[in-house]
């Protein structure tokens, strides 16, 4: 009997031993089913052992293990072994995360949609005329040469040593034949490179081989995109592999399109949480045995297993959305640099409004910059311009000269529009009688007025009811929706301008992937004249027609708690204000602002994020906010909040009782939003000014957590590096 040591999908720090009697080292990396209590888990064999931690007589045996696909490979391992270490999570909670659903469960999943036609790539050609040592692979690819392409991989492995044709295909020098019909696809115009994305692609390429993290700083509309697919293709002509990934689905069907019509040749595989279980699985398993050319995808695709790997790309790279916000919480931008010099590849992270910690970095040389000042295709950025709205009555939120500058863009047959990052009809309903408020039943927040389908829902735990028709408190009939959103402003657009296409843009009116890409479809092909929308609409698209961007309910981000909201603001209004004049029409931007003098608005005015991140890094140097001190947030809940702060008052007396010089311990607290879901919430920050510091006190302090007896109902997480505090 062989021991083997497989990670469970368990909040315990630990793996477990079992017994299998047909295990060997071939087997480590493979998922696996096993007993566990009275039932049955899937998990992956992270390693082999001679002895076993419990009395052998004690020892399960291995139901199932999975052998018809490859195993992952040693690198992979150390991958999610780092995320583990960094993060202070079970390693059998970062395995389960890292692979897709049905290969986890350990089910019979193949990478291959059919039995494809192969043929000798240009890497495979190369192979051939250098001087290699003799190896299986080579001698079949030796005798393939000697005939007439293409052939059936089935076909392949009926010769002799054909055996061998997985190797040719992760090492590239075998790939999916090309018809005639997508050679003419990839041999068509490519467009003119400018001054300045020539000089970026020049300086990443010439650096050669080995790990290095670049930032691309580029303006909205200087062609960043054009730069990451320059690369991607000196990669595939040298048999490499490419990961991109994009901050959010909605980005993805539009730059798969893209790079699909580049690279027709290649076999572009996406992984986002949105695919259909088999459909991630088969891609995860594409990317595992070497078939596929380039991986896009979200934050989970940072887990895909490339045995070619040759450059990583992140695109948008200071979007929140690449840090998971619930189980384990990993930075997808950080593990790819991490993973960047794992491999010995460069990486390039690319944004027009970087985060300050990646723009520090660059600044500091740590981090590779090339900067592009120019667009593209357009002659000019935006001009911006903010409308202080101090002495002004609103209609519905809109002043007098917003309203004035959409109606000039519809005689003259342009786009607009109106941005306000806040969905629905209203922020709540209120009785002006009695002060009743439509609050959520289960969260320390209010119920969002939802006028097109009648309907009041929290934005946070989902809960869902009518609008009644009286005050539940009062009986008072004449309840009123106070504030605004994307519903409201809508209505007000259709009433103002009756005969303009007014088309709401947000999570709403785009619930699915074929609602959104037909939402796309209509502005691009101009079957819309204003748009509403959130921040969906904030990055990633070009609409030549749209020249006007309005901008209504900014000032709010200047009071937040969170020192991190300056921040986001700047970024969200520089790229939202990025989609008014891709095309050859000029653009402009209209802010709406009580404060129209602040220092944010006046760089933002001169498209100046270096002045802006030089004014905000100086302030949290003085504070001494992150990138100049590291960061850990304990959080607790539980259905009392007396619960959750002991907890934590009992983490912080145990944390002072180790905690080296250096380290500074705050006191528990409630969190912003205290109750969520029924449950109530406490924080307890800690923080160095070295990162060492930081993670090795953690390491020692985690263990002890969980080593505590708690109750039934409370739950605790540790968050590395937050990016809310």
């Amino acid at each position: 009997m062989t021991i083997v040591r497989v990670a469970l999908p368990l909040p315990l720090p630990q793996v477990f031993d079992y017994a299998a009697s047909d295990a060997s080292a071939a087997d480590i990396g493979r998922c696996v089913k096993v007993p566990f209590g009275r039932g049955e888990r899937s998990g992956l064999i992270v390693a082999l052992d001679a002895e076993a931690e419990v009395d052998l007589a004690r020892l399960k045996t291995v139901h199932h293990i999975q052998r018809d696909v490859p195993p992952l490979p040693a690198d992979w391992l150390e991958l999610v072994a780092f995320v583990a270490r960094y993060y202070h999570a079970p390693i059998g909670e970062v395995v389960a995360l890292a692979l897709p659903p049905g290969l986890r469960r350990a089910d019979g999943v193949s990478g291959e949609d059919e039995d494809p036609l192969l043929e000798i790539a240009p890497v495979g050609h190369a192979a051939l005329g250098a001087a290699r040592r003799p190896s299986k692979a080579l001698a079949l690819l030796q005798a393939l040469a000697q005939d007439v392409a293409p052939w059936r991989r089935s076909v392949i492995r009926e010769r002799e040593g054909g055996e061998a044709v997985g190797e040719l295909l992760r090492r590239g020098w075998l790939g999916v034949a090309v018809d005639e019909a997508q050679r003419r696809g990839t041999t068509g115009v490519l467009p003119a490179l400018t001054d300045e994305q020539d000089s970026a692609v020049r300086a990443i390429l010439q650096t050669g081989e080995g790990f290095r993290t670049w930032l691309l700083q580029g303006v909205t509309g200087s062609g960043k995109t054009e730069v990451y697919l320059r690369l991607a293709e000196q990669m595939l002509s040298q048999g490499r592999q490419v990961l991109m990934l994009v901050p959010e689905i909605a980005l993805t069907p539009q730059l798969e399109r893209r790079v699909a019509q580049r690279f027709a040749a290649a076999n572009v595989v996406s992984l986002h949480s949105g695919l259909a279980d088999g459909a991630r699985s088969r891609g995860f398993v594409q990317a595992l045995s070497g078939h596929a050319d380039i991986v896009l995808g979200t934050r989970l695709a940072v887990f895909a297993p490339l045995p070619r790997l040759g450059l990583i790309l992140v695109d948008e790279e200071h979007d929140a959305s690449y840090k998971q916000q619930e189980g384990v919480r990993y930075s997808a931008r950080d593990v790819a640099v991490w993973r960047g010099r794992q491999r010995d590849v460069p990486v390039v992270l690319g944004s027009a409004t970087p985060s300050l910690e990646t723009w520090y970095h660059a600044r500091a040389e740590r981090y590779a910059l090339q900067v592009l000042n120019q667009r593209a295709v357009a002659a000019s950025m935006p001009t911006v311009r903010c409308i202080d709205v101090r002495r002004l009555k609103l209609d519905e939120g809109l002043s007098p000269g917003l309203k004035a500058a959409i109606e000039q863009r519809l005689a003259r047959g342009e786009q607009s529009l109106v941005f306000l990052n806040r969905r629905g009809y209203a922020p709540v309903l209120s009785c002006p009688s009695c002060g009743w408020v439509s609050r959520c039943p289960h969260c320390s927040a209010n119920l969002v007025v939802h006028l097109a389908d009648r309907r009041l829902r929290c934005h946070h735990c989902g809960c869902d009811g009518g609008i009644p028709h009286a005050c539940p408190s009062c009986g008072n009939q004449d309840i009123q929706p106070f504030g605004r959103g994307t519903q409201r402003i809508e209505a007000r657009l259709a009433e103002l301008f009756p005969q303009a296409r007014v088309l709401r843009v947000d999570r709403d009116a785009a619930r699915t992937r074929k609602q959104w890409e037909s939402l796309l479809a209509t502005i691009a092909e101009g079957g819309a004249d204003i748009l509403v929308g959130t921040q969906m609409m904030a990055k990633g698209h070009d609409f030549p027609k749209l020249t006007l961007v309005g901008v209504v309910g900014a000032d709010a981000s200047l009071h937040a708690a969170d020192f991190r909201a300056p921040e986001r603001l700047f970024q969200q209004l520089m790229q939202v204000g990025g989609r008014a004049g891709r095309g050859t029409l000029p653009g402009e931007v209209l802010i709406q602002t009580e404060y129209p003098a602040h220092p944010l608005y006046l760089h933002l005015a001169r498209h100046d994020f270096d002045a802006f991140a030089r004014m905000e890094l100086q302030e949290r140097r003085s504070a001494g906010f992150p990138p100049f001190t590291y960061q850990a947030m304990l959080r607790a809940d539980a259905p009392a909040l007396d619960d959750a702060v002991e907890f934590l008052r009992h983490a912080r007396r145990l944390a002072e009782e180790r905690a080296p010089e250096g380290l500074r311990i705050y006191d528990p607290v409630p969190m912003r939003m205290t109750r969520l879901a029924r449950r109530e919430r406490a924080q307890l920050l800690v923080e160095a000014d070295q990162r060492g510091v930081l993670q090795g006190f953690l390491a020692g302090w985690v263990a002890l957590l969980y080593c505590q007896r708690t109750a039934r109902e409370l739950r605790w997480q540790l968050d590395v590096d937050p990016l809310e505090v």
